[in-house]
């Protein structure tokens, strides 16, 4: 019979994935890790697997994260709210990035941009994430078409893709350390230039404080 493990495995991925978001994959050693634990090798190697294994598994509780958090604030309804959730969102994720002073940017950013290349089981989680959060952008900008914020004769698409660009880019260029101001105005630009009908004013939005950073 199998002995139970003797450590709290949830603090133990925590404690890896700062450890790799740190450091990135290619600095991260094990002896780190077994350190910033508390475990031997063994105990890591047996719970875990190799470095791969466990930064795969890090990096996929990771984009689950990513993935639910965007479905909490666009859930697609009401169409009435849509533009307003669709707004909240691109300011909440340009409030993030401004908050993160250290620069240490987006896991999921920093783990495709080292792995995806040459990992494949990182590049298809990595294409998978995105191509989930263009799903919710492409269905919250439907919603703003079906209540006419948005030009319906825009391609919802096309939009949801350029918006996904642009939050991508707010991430890039904010661990670049561009200036707060600069990075809340790339967020409302890119709202603005969402085609309107023609004689329909824009909605006014009122953006609350940002959530905690994620």
């Amino acid at each position: 019979m199998p002995r139970p493990r003797e450590f709290d495995e949830r603090r133990v991925l925590e404690q890896a994935r700062e450890q790799f978001w740190a450091t990135g994959y290619a600095g991260t050693r094990m002896d780190e890790i077994a350190k910033a634990t508390g475990l031997g090798k063994g105990s890591l190697y047996g719970a875990f697997g190799d470095k791969s294994a466990l930064f795969h598994r890090v990096f996929d509780e990771w984009c689950t994260a990513i993935v639910e958090q965007a479905e909490q604030r666009l859930p697609g309804a009401p169409d009435g709210e849509a533009f307003a959730r669709l707004s909240a969102y691109v300011q909440f994720i340009a409030a993030n990035i401004a908050a993160d002073t250290d620069h240490r940017g987006c896991l999921l950013a920093k783990g495709t941009a080292e792995l995806a290349q040459h990992d494949p089981t990182v590049g298809s989680r990595s294409a998978e994430t995105m191509t989930a959060l263009l799903a919710l952008l492409r269905r919250e900008i439907a919603a703003a078409q079906r209540n006419g914020d948005i030009d319906d004769g825009a391609d919802p698409e096309h939009l949801a893709a350029l918006l996904l660009a642009v939050l991508r880019g707010i991430e890039a260029v904010g661990k670049a350390g561009l200036d707060p101001k600069a990075l809340h105005g790339i967020a409302d630009t890119a709202l603005a230039v969402l085609p309107r009908p023609e004689g329909r004013d824009r909605p006014t939005i009122t953006c609350g404080p940002p959530a905690n950073k994620g």
